[in-house]
């Protein structure tokens, strides 16, 4: 009960996520009219049990089981890079999709950046990991990222102001995106009032949609989204996978994250692992 009153907006973040995800993407996976792939079951499963895994860390810290966090968070060695691919091979089959649809991919930069995104947040993590706080909210900053898109799913199907029901409707969808992006925002806002020395992380995470945006305005103007979304598109998905996976995991280990000697600090002391 401690654990739960001390991170109570922490576990509250993770798990609204994930009920967020669940009801975002219902509609792709339920409807009577969807037809998800095996790209997107594998995506949804990699996203939820890195969730799960953040759920469980988090346990850990708040029950000073700080050896046993240790040993789980070296599973993140896999699960991030599988992570990171996932989200990579989505991206590309998204735009591939649009290109052959001829219909475009509205989402192109918004995918493009946040694979990008989730890849820096977690390697920032990783670098920073003698800092306890500061690691766990780089990470807790991966899940806010999740938040959004969730919601902008969740908004698009279930939510009538928000619904498209033709090409006289069709503002609705950036709408949808900006009230996800509103949301995001205050949520990182919040996080970093509660701890303005640890937890900035969240709060540039927040804002990191702008990012996404100027993109997007640049590539617009000079009429470049339909060669980029051409480009990242004709990627194949299964090499995009690999490369994207060892990429990672080459990125992680370069961050000493395997070396035995290393001196974690924990709270008051230190603990030599």
């Amino acid at each position: 009960m401690t654990n739960l009153k001390k991170y109570r907006f922490e576990y509250l973040l993770i798990t609204g996520a994930m009920v967020l995800s669940v009801g975002g993407f219902w509609k792709y996976f339920f409807d009577p009219e969807a037809g998800p792939t095996s790209y997107h079951f594998f995506h949804v499963i990699t996203v939820f049990v890195w969730l799960f895994l953040l759920l469980y860390q988090l346990s850990l810290i708040g029950k000073k089981q700080a050896l046993g966090h240790k040993r789980i968070g070296l599973s993140i060695l896999f699960f991030a890079p599988l992570l990171v691919a996932t989200t990579a091979v989505m991206t590309v089959h998204s735009a591939n999709k649009g290109m052959t649809s001829a219909t475009g991919d509205a989402l192109f930069v918004q995918n493009v950046m946040g694979t990008l995104e989730l890849a820096v947040l977690i390697m920032l993590a990783f670098i920073v990991r003698k800092r306890r706080a500061l690691h766990g909210a780089f990470l807790l900053s991966t899940v806010l990222a999740f938040v959004n898109v969730s919601l902008f799913f969740l908004l698009l199907a279930f939510v009538p102001q928000f619904k498209i029901e033709g090409p006289e409707t069709f503002h609705r969808f950036a709408y949808a995106g900006i009230t996800g992006l509103v949301i995001r925002f205050i949520i990182g806002i919040l996080f970093f009032l509660k701890d303005r020395r640890n937890n900035w992380p969240l709060l540039v995470t927040g804002l990191m949609p702008v990012s996404s945006i100027l993109v997007g305005a640049i590539l617009e103007k000079y009429e470049l989204i339909p060669s980029s979304t051409a480009f990242v598109g004709s990627f194949n998905e299964i090499i995009t996978f690999g490369v994207s996976f060892m990429m990672m995991v080459l990125l992680l280990l370069s961050t000493g994250i395997l070396n035995k000697n290393e001196v974690v600090i924990q709270g008051q002391g230190e603990l030599i692992v």
